[in-house]
C-alpha cells in the first residue's frame, strides 16, 4: 500500500468542476488582483470566523509581518514568542528588527506555556504572538490576560489552526490580529500562496488594508510604508469553493485523528487536544524515541513521514545572535528530537490508517 501525506490531487478531484467554473470566470473576466472573488472570500472569512474584519493576503508569511507593520512595531521592540514552530513566526519579528524572545512550550499540546510570558516581559515588549501549533490553539484566555494586564497586543499565528475552536471561538477571532494560511497543505489550502488577518479594531483592519496595497489611501498617495500583499483573485476563487466544504473537512480530519489516536493506543505517545478546544488537525503528530528507524522503516512500506521541526528556533544558525544556548529550552528541544507528523487528510480510509498504524506498533 502507498500512502498520500496530504492527498492534493483529491482535494483537486472531489470538487474539480466548481474549482473549474470559479477560476474560469476569473479568468474570462481577467481580473486577476483584487475584485469581486476577493471580496466574497472576505465577507466568507468574516462570517466563519465571526471576526468583523478578515483581509485576503499574499501568503500566512505576509500576514504576520503585516500584523506587526500595523501595529507600529519597530527595530528594538520584543515579541514574545515560542521557539517550537515553522521560521516565519519568529523571522517576521526579526525582519522589522524586532526581537524574538522565546518561552518554552507545553509538552502535552507543543504550544506556548502561557504560565512562563510574564517572566520574560520587560518595557520593551510590544506583543505576544502564540501559535496554534498542528491545528490546536493555544491557553487564548491566559496570554489575552496577561496582554491586557501590560498594554500588549496578541498576534495570532494561526497558519495551522484556521476553523479551530477554543471555547466556542474560531481561531483567529480571539487576539487583536489573527493571521493564517493558505498554504496549499494547509487544513483549508488554495493552489498556491494565499493567507489571511482578522481583526475586530476598525482601525487596524482599514490601516492593513492600505498596507497591503503599498500604504495606498488612495491612487498613488500613499499615508504609510506598505507592502505588495494582496491575495490572487483566482486563489479567492478557488478558497470560495473550498470554504463551502470546509465544515465537512474539518469534520473528515477530525475522524481521521480519532482513528489514529484509537489504533495507536497508550503505546505510542499521541496528541492531547484540551476539552476546551478542538483541532482541525493540520498534521497528526507522535512523539517517538526511535524515530530516524521508524521513519526509514516505514517509508519502505510506502507511508510517508515528516518532522516539524527537527531544530528550535534558538537553534537555528540564524538566531545565533539572539545569544540562547542548547538547555534553554528543554521542552521545546525534546519534542523537536522526538516529533514525527504521520499522513493527514480528510481522504485517509480506515484501512489505510489501520496500515500506517500497525507498521508503527511493530516498530515502536
Amino acid at each position: 500500500m502507498k500512502i498520500d501525506f496530504a492527498h492534493l490531487p483529491k482535494a483537486f478531484e472531489e470538487h474539480k468542476a466548481e474549482f473549474l467554473e470559479a477560476t474560469n470566470e476569473v479568468m474570462s473576466s481577467a481580473r486577476y488582483i483584487l475584485g469581486k472573488e476577493t471580496d466574497e472570500l472576505e465577507r466568507g472569512l468574516e462570517g466563519f470566523t465571526n471576526s468583523k474584519y478578515a483581509l485576503g493576503v499574499s501568503s500566512g508569511t505576509d500576514a504576520l509581518l503585516l500584523s506587526m507593520m500595523a501595529l507600529g512595531i519597530r527595530a528594538g521592540d520584543e515579541i514574545i514568542t515560542t521557539p517550537f514552530t515553522f521560521i516565519a513566526t519568529a523571522e517576521t519579528i526579526a525582519c522589522l528588527g524586532a526581537i524574538p524572545v522565546f518561552v518554552d512550550i507545553e509538552e502535552d499540546t507543543f504550544n506556548i506555556d502561557a504560565s512562563l510570558i510574564e517572566n520574560v516581559i520587560t518595557e520593551k515588549t510590544k506583543a505576544i504572538m502564540p501559535v496554534s501549533l498542528y491545528g490546536q490553539m493555544a491557553d487564548m484566555d491566559k496570554i489575552n490576560t496577561l496582554a491586557h494586564k501590560h498594554n500588549l497586543a496578541v498576534i495570532e499565528d494561526a497558519a495551522q489552526s484556521f476553523g479551530a475552536l477554543y471555547k466556542g471561538q474560531r481561531s483567529c477571532s480571539v487576539s487583536t490580529i489573527g493571521c493564517t494560511s493558505f498554504f496549499p497543505a494547509k487544513p483549508l489550502g488554495c493552489f498556491g500562496d494565499g493567507g489571511a488577518v482578522f481583526t475586530d479594531n476598525n482601525a487596524l483592519y482599514e490601516k492593513m488594508k492600505a498596507m497591503r496595497v503599498h500604504g495606498q489611501v488612495a491612487r498613488y498617495t500613499h499615508k504609510y510604508i506598505g507592502m505588495g500583499g494582496r491575495l490572487d483573485n483566482l486563489q479567492s476563487a478557488i478558497l470560495n469553493v473550498k470554504l463551502k466544504h470546509y465544515n465537512d473537512d474539518i469534520a473528515r480530519r477530525q475522524g481521521v485523528a480519532q482513528l489514529y489516536t484509537e489504533h495507536l493506543g497508550d503505546e505510542v505517545s499521541t496528541p492531547t487536544v484540551k476539552a476546551d478546544r478542538t483541532s482541525v488537525w493540520a498534521q497528526y503528530t507522535i512523539r517517538v524515541k526511535n524515530r530516524k528507524l521508524l521513519q526509514a522503516s516505514l517509508k519502505e512500506k510506502g507511508i510517508p513521514t515528516a518532522v516539524h521541526y527537527p531544530i528550535p528556533m534558538h537553534l537555528q544558525e540564524c538566531f545565533e545572535y539572539l545569544g540562547y544556548k542548547k538547555g534553554d529550552f528543554p521542552i521545546s528541544e525534546m519534542c523537536a528530537d522526538e516529533v514525527m507528523s504521520l499522513p493527514m487528510n480528510p481522504y485517509l480510509s480506515e484501512e489505510e490508517i489501520e496500515y500506517v498504524t500497525t507498521n508503527i506498533l511493530k516498530l515502536v
